[in-house]
């Protein structure tokens, strides 16, 4: 995406939102195998390893750093078309690979270009994951640079022999779901999902 497009993609988000955004530092949907999937403590393991790749991509810094984990991990088709919402159906089957690559990058761009400011310097896990329906929740504490501490819950899905993570919730806020909003915000200002592709995907 060039630098014209994401800044007005970005320019919507409230800090508020980014603070929720730049702590889970790129944590909207990212994901690994695990062989011992049906053990709770799995899930905790897991994310600890998930975790840990985001710290080394944060002391890296650069983007490709951070897409290398988003694209290894995320789940980015299903978090792609959720966030278009209503538009999912309008997105042609010949355009979604690249519009899914897009999406990793964009959010690799955003962390890579903002984590200086929210530097992620500890994550404490619960022992104890909980269930919500088919799902599995993974409380968890991250502690900043400048001391601040947020409480996040990371929202687990199986995949084949083990979890890919669907959303985080920070200070409240659903990471998805605020993403969802912030494209459907650009796609009514644009009034098409052409112009969001194509500032994606360019």
């Amino acid at each position: 995406m060039c630098r014209k497009n994401e800044a007005l993609i970005a320019a919507q988000l409230s800090r508020r939102h980014f603070v929720a955004i730049a702590t889970a530092a790129a944590a909207i949907g990212m994901g690994a195998t695990d062989a011992a999937a049906s053990n709770s403590n799995a899930a905790v393991r897991f994310m600890k390893r998930v975790v840990a790749d985001l710290m080394a991509a944060q002391r890296d810094g650069r983007v490709v750093a951070y897409y290398r984990v988003i694209s290894r991990r995320a789940d980015l088709p299903a978090i792609a078309l959720y966030s278009l919402g209503r538009y999912r159906s309008k997105l042609p089957h010949s355009k979604r690979r690249a519009f899914y690559h897009g999406v990793g990058a964009f959010m690799a761009r955003y962390f890579a270009g903002q984590s200086k400011d929210y530097r992620v310097v500890k994550a404490d896990f619960t022992d104890s994951p909980r269930r919500d329906g088919d799902t599995t929740l993974v409380d968890s504490t991250l502690t900043l640079a400048s001391g601040s501490t947020y409480h996040v819950v990371w929202r687990l899905v199986h995949h084949q022999s083990g979890f890919r993570i669907s959303d985080v919730r920070v200070l409240g806020f659903s990471l998805v779901y605020l993403q969802k909003r912030l494209f459907q915000s650009y796609i009514w200002e644009k009034g098409s999902l052409e112009a969001l592709v194509s500032a994606l995907t360019r």
